[in-house]
Order: C-alpha cells, then structure tokens, then sequence
C-alpha cells in the first residue's frame, strides 16, 4: 500500500488527513502495526527546539539618500558580515558584542528584530563617485527592512554526542558549563522526536520541503554544512522569511565564558507514503544511541568513554564506569513538542500542505577534519619530569632540591603520587624571610593544571591568564605525570 503527495495534500485541503506527532506514532505502530499504522495514518509531525549556532540572517536596508556602501556596519553595537551587495548584510548568531563578549550577540539582534524592537544601525564607507556617504547612524525595525531572511547552513543536527569534562577544573563550551571530575552531562536533540531520527534515509526530506521554521514558514535548500548521515549525524540547510516568525521560537542565548547563539524551533511533516516510513517514524528514544564524549581532551578525537540513549537521558542520569552522573538538555523537550503539535494543527486546519523534494539530500556523504599543514604541539611534546617532594616534607629538603637541581618549581604529593600542591623558590624565600616552619603553610593548595593531550597554546593562554609560570601535567586520576614551564615554551 502507498499514497503519494497529491493524495495527502488532497486529503489535508479536505480536512480528512490524519496527522499525528512522532511520539504518537510510536503508540499507533505498537497497537496496530506498521501497516495498519500506514494505511490509518497521512502524516507525522516531529519538532526541536535548541542552540543552532550555524545560524544567521541576511537583511536589506534599503538605500540611504545620498546613498551609502557599507565596509563596516554594526546591529546594536554587534559587527555584521558585509561583504555582499551595498546595503546587504548577514548577520551570524554567534557574532559577539565587543565589549560584552558572553552577555550579547547575534542571537540576541535576531531576537529582538523579530520581537519587533528598535535596533541601532550604524555603519562607515570609503566614499565613492556613486555611494557618497561615508556614515549612517540611525534606528531601524523588522518592518523597515526590504528583506530579513533566516538562513541557517547548519540545522536539526540528527543526534547530539553527550559531554562530560574528566579535568580538575570547570570547562565552559558550546555544551554548556561541564563541571570538574564528571560533575554533569550535557546533551542535546529531542531524541524520538527529532526530524531526521524520523526520516534518516532522507526519503521525505530533501531540497524544496517545506517546514516549520521559527514560528514560520521554512524550506529546505540542501543539505547542512557537516552533514555526516553515515555516523548518523545528518544535518539541514534552511531559510525562511524572518518576518513571518516568532520570538517565542527564536531566542537568543548567551554561554558563561563561551559566547553568544540562537535557540531555534523546527519542525518538518514526514508523509506516510509507504509502511517502511510508517515504521521509521515510530522509533523510540531507546533506540536513537549516541557517545559519552571527554570534552576534557581538547582534540577533534576526543576519547569516546562510553555509549547511551535518549531514554536514558530524559530520565536525567548516565552511568560511567559505575558512577551515575547527572544529566541536563540543551534543548527544550517541551518546546519540540509544542512544535511538533502546532504543526499538525497547521496541516489538520489546511493551512500547511507538504511539497514533493525536488531533489533527495546525499546518503553517502563523508565528514573530513580540517586539513592542517603545520603541526599542533601538545603539552607532552614539551613537558618534562616534575621535580617531586611529599606533602609531609621538611622545607630544608625543598630549598635543597631547588638549589641543588637549579629549578623554580617543586610539585608537592602524597605518598601515592596524587597532586597536593606547587612551592615555588620565591616560596622559599617568603618562608625563610618569615620564619615559616611548615611546608604546608607555603604551598599554593589550588594548583592550574594541564593533561598530556592539550594543546600547547592553550596551556600557554592559561599561564597568562592566572599569571603564573608552571603548570603540573596530571593524567584522569590526579597523579602527577610532569610539568611544562615558561622556560619549555619560550
């Protein structure tokens, strides 16, 4: 048994369809079966709602009297890429306001443009024979502008890898703030809701389907950047008319000590043309799997640590050699399935028909690193072997061995090689200066560390930024496996 487009479309302009979301679909196929399901069902709704950084919106100003070609123009203070016709531009969601580099953004314009807020535009030329002005300063809404197109390279990503953070120290990334030691997980996606779980084989979604974008109405235009469906990570180029949609499903999002990016909501219909898309269209979270990923390794090949599912993640928890760690979405489950429901309302209402792709989106694409002719340094291409003393150690002892092996810094340990602290010689010096006794009363307790497999550059920024001159290398269970110093980078 199929159906085709026409016939669906039919059935919707008459207010026969029979349109469900992805998550009442599971219950159909359960019940009655994939055929049954295939033949009582037109078509399934699915939705997500989440930071899609791979974001952005062209705008068209108009021309200004005498007329103006930007170089350089700024939305709120936010630089905007101009490097198209005189008064175009796009604005990315992750461009940051200069001076408050994680407290607004892109996101936060776009935000604000389709709230329909006042938005400063300002922006310098190199004057010419037919652009003469040199410099515009002046307000603007969504209703002034020509055009404001959403068009987003990369969207709906098909499923989302799990972070954690094994270091010593908070990391703060485009997951979130992943506490130290695996104090939490972070996650993203809407698992059995997601459009692309419901439709991997790109059977239904290609170039030309129309969709739910942001409040409004969207459309596939290719493939996203990235798109990698052979490991199950597919992804969506789109666009869409910024004024037909809603601040309720495009919200700007500011990361501590990360940046700047855009929640954004898309949902896509998945006709029931055949049983096998009837079945594909009632997986279950259980069966949508995906990696637990160190982000603490801050390599393209960060170490895999384990695997889950989105069962497991919506109830909050993930295990990891035992240990049962918390776990929290990126994403919004209650907005995909706001999404996904008001779409079907759309389709039952006949004001949303589907479109036939006018070309399927590739299968067979492979994902390739960045091609890199100079070699990375890593902190153990540099570090070298600690000088150590015992936590439990005269400071007679350790000025001797500063002396006696012409070093700054001495790594304090137990017994068992787990780090307790650094002294330096200035240390020392303090000490003998004030009489001190005790080793312990002059070790620096709260150490800045680094691993084996960061970056070289990274360490170095870290010295800078705590002004310090030494960083312990130390491996996932705290022992000390050797230092890196100023004097090993200079």
């Amino acid at each position: 048994m199929t159906k085709t487009y026409k016939e669906i479309n039919q059935k919707i302009k008459s207010g026969d369809a029979v349109v469900v979301t992805a998550e009442e679909m599971i219950d159909i196929v359960e019940e009655s079966g994939s055929k049954v399901a295939a033949e009582e069902v037109d078509v399934v709704t699915t939705g997500t709602f989440g930071p899609m950084c791979s974001s952005g919106a062209f705008l068209n100003f108009g021309h200004s009297d005498p007329p103006i070609k930007f170089d350089h123009l700024w939305l709120n203070e936010v630089h905007a890429y101009h490097g198209n016709a005189a008064v175009d531009c796009y604005l990315g969601v992750t461009r940051k306001l200069d001076k408050r580099p994680y407290e607004y953004g892109g996101g936060n314009v776009i935000e604000e443009l389709v709230s329909g807020k006042e938005i400063r535009l300002r922006g310098i030329s190199d004057t010419t024979d037919c652009y003469p002005l040199s410099e515009v300063d002046t307000y603007i809404t969504i209703d002034d502008l020509n055009q404001a197109i959403l068009c987003n390279p990369r969207n709906v990503y098909q499923k989302y890898d799990v972070a954690v953070n094994s270091t010593d120290r908070t990391l703060y990334t485009y997951m979130g703030k992943l506490l130290p030691n695996f104090g939490n997980a972070h996650y993203s996606g809407s698992g059995c809701l997601n459009p692309l779980a419901n439709d991997p084989d790109f059977e239904t979604i290609g170039i030309g389907t129309r969709i739910f974008l942001g409040g409004g109405v969207g459309y596939i235009i290719g493939h996203g950047t990235q798109h990698n469906p052979k490991n199950g990570m597919g992804t969506l180029f789109v666009k869409g008319n910024l004024k037909q949609m809603s601040p309720e499903y495009l919200r700007g999002v500011n990361y501590e000590k990360y940046g700047t990016s855009m929640f954004c909501g898309v949902g896509i219909p998945i006709p029931i043309l055949n049983e096998g898309i009837a079945k594909k269209t009632a997986i279950k979270d259980e069966e949508i799997t995906t990696e637990i990923v160190d982000y603490g390794i801050p390599r393209r090949d960060r170490p895999v640590l384990g695997k889950t599912n989105y069962k497991d993640l919506k109830k909050g928890f993930i295990n990891i050699n035992g240990k049962e760690i918390k776990c929290s979405s990126m994403s919004s489950l209650y907005y995909a399935r706001k999404i996904a429901n008001e779409l079907k309302e759309w389709i039952e209402e006949g004001k949303f028909l589907l479109n036939h792709p006018a070309e399927s989106l590739p299968t067979d694409t492979e994902f390739h690193p960045m091609r890199q002719t100079s070699e990375i340094e890593f902190v153990k291409d540099l570090k070298r072997e600690a000088v150590i003393c015992y936590h439990d150690c005269d400071i007679k002892v350790v000025a001797e061995k500063i002396i006696n092996q012409n070093i700054n810094h001495i790594i304090i340990t137990d017994r068992h090689n787990k780090l307790k602290g650094i002294v330096t010689s200035f240390d020392i010096t303090k000490a003998v200066a004030n009489n001190e006794k005790k080793l312990n009363d002059i070790i620096t307790k709260k150490v800045i560390t680094t691993t084996d497999n960061e970056p070289v550059d990274v360490a170095t920024r870290r010295m800078k930024k705590h002004e310090i001159s030494a960083l312990p290398v130390i491996d996932d269970k705290n022992n000390v496996v050797g230092i890196i110093s100023a004097e090993e980078l200079m």
